[in-house]
């Protein structure tokens, strides 16, 4: 069979910041500046509950914490810019003092009020810090630099505010405009052709692909599915039906961002039937932006080391010839990566009580099997099932099959299972949790992450074709 893999294929790790917008990760690992324009921030501060009506505006560090409550607020002016924006990147530097450092370095959100002022802005008159998540850091160490993917807020010149808050009782502190050389900076690419921006690959080792689908709903599930993302560097993915009952625009703010939300920077969605029952996905493709590919289609993909990943939709047309498949065929045979992993909402096969396979993804999973993809990652069902390789037919194909796993434990009540269906190897339906895929150059491992205080694990590994 024709094939588009290349004999050989370089592992480039850092390819995927370009494809996915690459320091959104939980812990953001130091880095030098990344080429571009840098502004310094023009005003900055930081507020204190302790003492509610005090001004910190000339201050050289800027504190967050949850006890006392402190806050961070940060604005930069951009101009000057001519090209569309590929990548934008906050960088911030934890002071070098004992106790600047922080297991918790708090969550960045873009600000819709950027009127404040630096020498008169306290607890008390502070503005609100309620927009859009944009990132969020883990651990952090004294006198090291750290990067917040802001692309999806910054697309161009204007006034950008961005605050800082943690739900942590050890916060951190962070250099201020005041420090000169330490000031928080923002660095502006552009180019000719904007990059789509989910996250990049872990500062060392090889590239993770973690995630889950059936996700944000009344209910705890979401929410812990959350949790371990938050312990998890990599780039998110999402199987569908991200926001329930209906995907409206209210429902991915009640439920969604408020748990996979501060995720959102490093997050490549696809979307379900659920995103659907709002007309065209409007609430979907609204709140993803650009990291949902192009508006209204639903499918795009991008690289991420030495693997091509594609993101489709089951909810349009999949049919031999149609728009999708040909766009699938076209780019599978452009790809030049060795290794290929797909995902949509429906699965081609499964062994659930609820949703029977859907044989109209049908052509999707020719056209992979016709190209030596690996993986195939599906949700729709709400419960976690392994399938092992297996050509477009569903017979064992050990040596050209596509691995198909449904990830459908995100955070939706579970369902049952009914017959199981041939070559299913392992399932689950009684623990939320996220399926980790770690990318090598020419294999891949799993590794299913149950909730805490769950024991059930799937894990393994599989070699490219």
């Amino acid at each position: 069979m024709p094939s588009r893999k290349a004999t050989t294929a370089a592992l480039v790790g850092t390819v995927a910041s370009a494809a996915l917008a690459a320091t959104a990760l939980t812990a953001f690992a130091p880095s030098a500046a990344a080429a571009g324009t840098t502004f310094t921030a023009t005003a900055d501060a930081s507020v204190d509950s302790l003492n509610a009506g005090t001004n910190y505006g000339t201050a050289q560090q800027l504190g967050v914490d949850n006890s006392p409550v402190k806050q961070t607020l940060l604005r930069f002016d951009v101009s000057g810019i001519t090209q569309p924006v590929t990548r934008a990147t906050l960088r911030v530097h934890v002071d070098d003092v004992s106790g600047a450092e922080s297991s918790s370095g708090g969550t960045f959100r873009a600000m819709s009020n950027t009127s404040w002022s630096e020498t008169s802005v306290t607890y008390n008159n502070r503005p609100s810090i309620s927009g859009a998540t944009l990132g969020t850091l883990g651990a952090v160490a004294r006198n090291t630099w750290y990067e917040v993917d802001v692309t999806s807020y910054v697309t161009g010149n204007g006034t950008f505010g961005i605050g800082v808050t943690s739900s942590s009782s050890n916060g951190a502190d962070y250099d201020s405009r005041e420090t000169g050389t330490t000031a928080p900076q923002l660095v502006v690419e552009t180019g000719s052709t904007p990059t789509p921006s989910p996250s990049t690959t872990p500062p060392t080792g090889d590239p993770v692909l973690v995630g889950a689908g059936d996700i944000a709903t009344t209910g705890s599930g979401d929410s812990v599915t959350a949790n371990l993302l938050d312990n998890i560097s990599g780039t998110v993915f999402t199987t569908g039906d991200n926001a329930y009952p209906n995907g409206t625009a209210s429902d991915f703010s009640t439920y969604y961002e408020p748990t996979w939300g501060r995720h959102k920077a490093r997050t490549r969605p696809v979307p379900g039937n659920h995103d659907y029952h709002t007309s065209g996905a409007s609430g979907y493709f609204g709140y993803f932006g650009a990291n949902a590919g192009p508006s209204g289609r639903g499918y795009y993909s991008y690289d991420l080391g030495a693997w091509h990943v594609v993101a489709l939709n089951s909810e349009v047309s999949m049919s031999a010839g149609s728009a999708q498949e040909q766009w699938l065929r076209a780019d599978l045979a452009a790809s030049t990566k060795q290794c290929t992993v797909a995902l949509w909402h429906k699965p081609r096969w499964t062994s659930s009580s609820s949703h029977a396979g859907d044989p109209s993804t049908g052509p999707l999973v020719q056209a992979l099997y016709d190209h030596n993809a690996e993986v195939i990652l599906t949700g729709h069902n709400h419960q976690y099932e392994r399938f092992a390789p297996q050509d477009p037919s569903g017979r064992l194909d050990t040596a050209r099959g596509l691995r198909q796993f449904v990830a459908g434990m995100g955070g939706a009540s579970l369902y049952g299972f009914g017959t199981i269906q041939p070559n299913s190897e392992a399932r689950n339906n009684d623990t939320f949790g996220v399926l980790k895929l770690t990318l090598h150059a020419n294999s891949y491992d799993w590794q299913f992450v149950p909730q805490a205080g769950k024991t059930y694990n799937d894990s393994g590994s599989g070699t490219c074709h």
